[in-house]
């Protein structure tokens, strides 16, 4: 179980992309830049949010729709989302989104939805940007989300890219580091858990050198509506897949 813990190798570090744009992930910057070379993580309780109704939640859960668990990404293109979920599949989506969360609060929250409300078939987190803060933490809150969806149920999960270029050079690549470290970690819970599934929207940026710039505004955030609605596009693909076959197929 230690093999979890290490950070990226050198081909998983690239994997990741290229320094590029800013990114307005909330922190409390360190003249050590924290213990992981990112900073860290600051107070974030008090940032947007954006939370269905339980009348929502039933609806999606009456007729087996998804929940989504998300950060700040997911507040700004959640309803588009939906948006697409619906037109394409006719799934209802059900959304406890909030900016600046890492992937403890999210887990936190679907176990609060578990127990109160039950869960749906597919389970959506697009989460981790907020996890370069503290890498290490992210194997052990997949295999928590993991255990508490049971193996009955698809969790599909989107990896990140984190680079803010308003930082130090040095900065820049502990975020490119964290989010390879981030990223080989839930790979690696892919192997453990044969109910989840990886979008891969850092390879899918990294797979032509333009998408960084076009794609990103801030080198974290999508643009809009070109980014926004290609890493839609990837998630809309896994929950459709899903739906029609049990199965997700990997983004990107």
């Amino acid at each position: 179980m230690a093999d979890r813990w290490r950070g990226p190798n050198r081909r998983q570090f690239l994997l990741g992309g290229a320094v590029v744009a800013a990114s307005a992930v909330a922190t409390t910057e360190t003249a050590a830049a924290g213990p992981f070379g990112s900073g860290d993580l600051g107070p974030w309780q008090h940032l947007v949010r954006a939370i269905s109704t339980e009348a929502q939640i039933q609806r999606v859960l009456d007729t087996d729709g998804v929940f989504m668990f998300g950060d700040s990404l997911a507040v700004q293109d959640g309803k588009t989302l939906a948006q697409r979920l619906a037109a394409r599949t006719g799934d209802a989506l059900a959304v406890h989104n909030w900016s600046g969360q890492p992937s403890s609060a999210a887990v936190d929250a679907l176990a609060r939805w578990k127990q109160s409300y039950g869960l749906p078939r597919r389970i959506l987190m697009a989460m981790g940007s907020n996890d370069i803060f503290s890498p290490p933490a992210v194997a052990g809150q997949v295999d928590r989300a993991m255990d508490l969806i049971g193996s009955t149920r698809t969790m599909i999960w989107v990896n990140v890219q984190v680079v803010r270029a308003a930082k130090t050079v040095s900065v820049q690549l502990a975020d490119q580091r964290n989010s390879a470290w981030v990223n080989v970690q839930l790979a690696d819970a892919q192997r453990r858990h044969s109910n989840l599934r990886i979008v891969r929207w850092a390879e899918y940026l990294a797979a032509k050198p333009n998408r960084l710039g076009l794609y990103l505004r801030d080198g974290l955030h999508t643009s809009v509506p070109l980014g926004q609605a290609a890493r839609n596009d990837l998630m809309v693909q896994a929950l459709a897949t899903a739906r029609s076959t049990g199965k997700t197929a990997e983004g990107g």
